[in-house]
């Protein structure tokens, strides 16, 4: 599917917008993408009518351009000197049923000098006389930036003298793809064939691999010169087919160059393989960073613990906690610390680090919060249910002791009372007695003084189970921080794929069709010789 320019540019817009508020590119980029240079020959007239072909002399001070224009037209419409800057305004010359519709503002009337002709050969031209753009007066070369885009063919004019001027060959390379170029050394009546080639050279190491180049005189009287070859070629130019061809091309080179531009934009944006190097780069940082963490914990973990354990008994109803003394300054500096260094490391790769920091910042913010819920929560757990699972067992079975044996030796005494009774009644057996008594009382004080010791010696530590309940909470909300920057780093990973995706599309979309690569390959088409390569 061929898109349109102006599609492409509202593509590129709209996918500049939302990659300039995730981060993903700078505002300066994002202007140099939005910006977008309408400024057309077609531009200047009614859509949808044929129009002419407007063509501009172009060169420096005193080369002659206002001189050829006013032998094109059979008399002076555009002055000529030799004072500099020789030419402050620009001439129009056109066929007087011509009329451009809509001229850009930018464009004074005021700078502009119409002049008009009924010759019917020349109806589907409007001339143009440029400015010096190597003027001493700046604005001279403000109109020249300004109406370039304006322009179907540039006739670039040279003399003997000034052929090889640096200023004149910048604006060429410059602006070569967006026209169509005729070359004319004027003057030739000074020149030598030495300097035509090497101005042939010049223009074949600028991209021209055949160009048209007119030798012409501006003398007064008749001169024996390539003008009229000049006045024809332009004359066989103007036709509705040529003019549409160069329509396609000037689209199709403004395609290119915002293919161009968004290639720029996909290589600050890093490749996809890239980006996948940061989960990696953060597990490596975070490992460090862990382990500094622990160790820094180990002392406040201990004062916390001690706190937990003299406040077990009204832990429930005391709000104060002091899981608050972990996540200190120290330890939010460390962290910090972490995710600035893992942002230069990711920044060093050549990715773009403003969505990372900002999607981070929440987590810098909530880490002292993660770290206060995960170890007051361990720690409460671990005082709930202090010890081991050995402990807490064989904890409980001193409990059922503690009951069931001062149980069962009552019993074992009450028994042996009933038997002693019965048995003192059927023969004439003393009853028990005092030894037996006291016997008893001491089993039955040891059977339950026994346990009750043991169960208070063998309590846990709460110190020791608040500790404990402590480093699995740190080690807990240490994995949940961790987890969360994984989380921002894989959902940064799939809108960076996104965003590549989608750049791509238009990228696609950008390339150059099969008609305007068979107008660069057809050798027949006059055309082909006027156009850089």
């Amino acid at each position: 599917m061929a898109y349109e320019y102006s599609d492409l540019v509202e593509k590129t817009q709209r996918w500049t917008e939302q990659a300039c508020a995730s981060g993903w590119i700078n505002t300066d980029t994002a202007q140099h993408l939005s910006h977008s240079d309408d400024r057309t020959p077609e531009a200047l007239f009614t859509p949808g009518n044929t129009r002419p072909l407007i063509v501009a002399f172009m060169g420096g001070t005193g080369v002659g351009k206002s001189s050829l224009l006013n032998r094109l037209a059979g008399k002076a419409i555009a002055k000529a000197g030799i004072v500099r800057p020789t030419s402050r305004e620009v001439t129009l010359f056109h066929h007087q049923s011509v009329a451009i519709q809509h001229l850009p503002e930018q464009l004074p009337l005021a700078k502009i000098n119409i002049a008009q002709h009924d010759d019917a050969a020349k109806k589907n031209i409007v001339w143009i006389d440029m400015p010096d753009f190597d003027s001493t007066e700046q604005r001279n070369k403000q109109l020249v930036l300004q109406w370039l885009p304006h322009i179907d063919v540039l006739i670039y004019v040279v003399s003997p003298e000034r052929y090889r001027d640096e200023k004149a060959w910048r604006l060429l390379l410059a602006e070569g793809a967006r026209h169509a170029w005729l070359f004319v050394f004027n003057q030739w009546d000074k020149g030598r064939s030495e300097q035509y080639q090497d101005f042939n050279r010049q223009l074949h190491k600028a991209g021209f691999i055949e160009p048209i180049i007119f030798k012409t005189v501006c003398a007064e009287g008749p001169q024996a010169d390539e003008f009229n070859m000049l006045e024809a070629t332009i004359v066989s130019l103007a036709t509705e087919h040529i003019v549409q061809q160069l329509e396609q091309r000037g689209s199709q080179v403004r395609k290119l160059e915002l293919k161009q531009k968004l290639l720029n934009a996909a290589e600050l944006l890093g490749s996809g393989q890239t980006f996948q190097r940061t989960e990696e780069l953060w597990q490596k940082q975070w490992q460090r960073m862990s382990e500094q963490l622990q160790q820094g914990f180990a002392w406040p973990a201990q004062q916390a613990a001690s706190y937990y354990a003299e406040h077990a008994s009204d832990l429930m109803t005391n709000t104060a906690s002091a899981s608050t003394l972990l996540w200190d300054d120290w330890a939010q500096a460390r962290f910090d610390d972490a995710l600035d260094e893992f942002i230069i490391n990711v920044d060093q790769l050549g990715l773009p680090v403003i969505p990372l920091k900002q999607n981070t910042s929440e987590i810098r913010e909530k880490a002292a919060k993660i770290m206060q819920t995960q170890t007051e929560l361990a720690a409460r757990q671990a005082l709930v249910n202090p010890g081991n699972v050995l402990q807490r067992g064989f904890l409980k079975c001193m409990r059922l002791s503690e009951i069931i044996l001062p149980l069962a030796a009552m019993a074992w005494v009450g028994y042996k009372v009933f038997i002693g009774y019965y048995t003192s009644n059927m023969s004439d057996s003393h009853y028990l007695g005092v030894d037996f008594a006291v016997h008893s009382g001491l089993l039955i004080a040891i059977t339950w003084l026994t346990p009750y010791f043991i169960l208070k010696k063998s309590q846990p530590s709460l110190k020791k189970s608040a500790l404990k309940g402590l480093n699995k909470g740190i080690s807990t909300a240490l994995g949940i921080i961790n987890s969360e920057v994984s989380r921002v780093i894989e959902s940064l990973n799939q809108q960076h794929t996104e965003q590549l995706k989608q750049l791509s599309g238009i990228i696609e979309h950008c390339e150059v069709t099969d008609a305007a690569q068979s107008l660069s390959k057809d050798s027949n088409n006059p055309l082909t010789r006027m156009l850089i390569n």
